[in-house]
């Protein structure tokens, strides 16, 4: 099985294209457009997790963290 690490100057379409479970992290987490139809392979293709954090005004910190208790790695 592939290591699970989250670069967070990926993509979102990147990210949610090898990592199927994280759509739904980010949809627990406040990204609540990540699920509507087309939304991944629009804005995702240019949107980081970095800059969506921001944007949508949560804590990058809780995403990290939430993303480490789902048992990924994040690298910056």
């Amino acid at each position: 099985m592939a290591d699970k690490i989250i670069d967070l100057n990926k993509s979102v379409y990147d990210l949610c294209s090898e990592h199927k479970d994280l759509p739904r992290i980010m949809h627990d987490l406040g990204f609540i457009d990540i699920i509507k139809p087309g939304m991944l392979h629009t804005a995702g293709r240019f949107m980081t997790l970095k800059k969506g954090a921001e944007l949508k005004k949560i804590s990058l910190d809780r995403v990290i963290e939430t993303l480490r208790n789902s048992g990924y790695k994040i690298i910056d």
